[in-house]
């Protein structure tokens, strides 16, 4: 599996997409077919206006499905500004302009606004805030007119209905399309907020452990320089005491490994009971639901296995966080016939990745291996699983 930060930013979105699919774009077409295509059909009517009516109406609403299916589509967090698809937009508002007349010839105040009410929604969903507001504001005004000027003129006393109507519909229509739509591009944020702050977490424990190993390798290294420089200047002068400093430059260097080793120990040993608590916080944070299923106490355990077991929960993790688009996972551990059993399993698996790029689990395996144990994974479709087996009373071999 490969990088794909993109990608993981839409991956806990999916459900919600489907949601907000049916309650922006379907709902647009819905209204459009029931209320347009309820008058352009009635059979009181002339002909010329159910022929030219239909197909527009047909125009009208796969316009709408398109445009508003293309703002659904998930972002990057650094993708550049969306494009505004203008060929759709002028069809859309050339079927709008259309069912807007056909009705107005037939002084149909409720109903020649719906056409353009939708499409004013739509346009103001591709554009900045300051042009959307500017958009919504105009056409509620010009909504206005049309009707307004056509009651006047032809005396019906519908002059309040003719006006106001038509400028709420696009008021409603804009509000009803805008709400969702905000909605979605919040849970966008906050998914990539969430997923970023597990990666973060991942990084500031390496910085921490980069740290600790920069501060105690640095002080020594100096320290040996410069008594290796010293001693270099007094092995012809006096040797007895660039001797003396050779045995200090020793013992500095079995400090520099031993204080290296206990920063290396304190980061690296861990244990599974540790690794699985620790998963369970991250993928919560990343909004990955991740079920736990602990068929057997850890405790039975060896400190060697614990610590391998561990390793390899954490490397699994990193790579679901890293590495795929997981929305859920799936942590098993069991112990039967004197082997510890543990699965970690994921359903983001990419593809067109290779799930073996990395060096992390086929390291592992290899120690697994020398410890009289056994690492694999595999990839099926979208789900990814790793699988760990090792004996209850394995020897770590570092």
């Amino acid at each position: 599996m490969g990088d794909g930060p993109g990608e993981r930013g839409a991956a806990g979105l999916t459900g919600f997409r489907r949601y907000t699919w049916w309650a922006v774009p379907g709902s647009s077409a819905f209204l459009l077919v029931l209320l347009i295509g309820d008058w352009v059909l009635d059979d009181d009517w002339p002909v010329w206006i159910r022929a030219v009516g239909a197909p527009v109406l047909v125009v009208e609403t796969l316009a709408s499905v398109v445009l508003l299916g293309r703002r659904l589509e998930p972002r990057p967090a650094n993708a550049n500004p969306r494009r505004l698809p203008v060929s759709w937009l002028l069809a859309a508002g050339a079927a709008a302009l259309v069912l807007a007349v056909l009705p107005l010839t037939r002084r149909e105040y409720g109903v020649w606004a719906v056409a353009p009410a939708v499409t004013v929604a739509i346009a103001a969903t591709h554009l900045a805030p300051r042009r959307r507001r500017q958009l919504i504001a105009g056409a509620v005004v010009v909504a206005l007119l049309p009707g307004g000027v056509l009651s006047l003129v032809s005396g019906d006393g519908e002059l309040t209905y003719a006006a106001l109507f038509p400028a709420g519909l696009v008021a409603f229509t804009v509000w009803v399309t805008l709400g969702p739509l905000w909605a979605w591009d919040l849970a966008g944020r906050l998914d990539r907020a969430r997923r970023l702050e597990a990666e973060l977490a991942v990084k500031d424990e390496r910085l921490r452990f980069a740290a600790d190993l920069h501060d105690i390798q640095g002080h020594h290294l100096q320290v040996i320089a410069l008594k290796s420089e010293l001693a270099a200047r007094l092995v012809e002068s006096d040797p007895v005491r660039a001797a003396g400093e050779m045995k200090e430059i020793r013992q500095l260097s079995y400090d520099a490994l031993r204080d290296t080793r206990a920063v290396v120990q304190g980061y690296r040993r861990t244990t599974l009971d540790d690794e699985i608590a620790s998963a369970t916080r991250v993928l919560a944070a990343a909004d990955i639901d991740a079920g736990m299923r602990l068929d057997t106490p850890t405790d039975g355990l060896a400190d060697s296995a614990r610590h391998l077991l561990g390793l390899v929960m954490r490397e699994a993790t990193t790579n679901v966080l890293r590495h795929s688009r997981a929305r859920h996972a799936a942590i098993a551990y069991r112990v039967t016939g004197g082997v510890a059993s543990l699965r970690i399993s994921n359903d983001g698996a990419e593809e067109g990745r290779s799930d073996t790029g990395g060096t992390g689990l086929r390291s592992l395996a290899e120690r697994l291996r020398a410890a009289g144990g056994e690492l694999t994974w595999e990839r099926d479709g979208e789900r990814f699983v790793v699988r760990a087996a090792l004996p209850v009373d394995s020897r770590e071999v570092t």
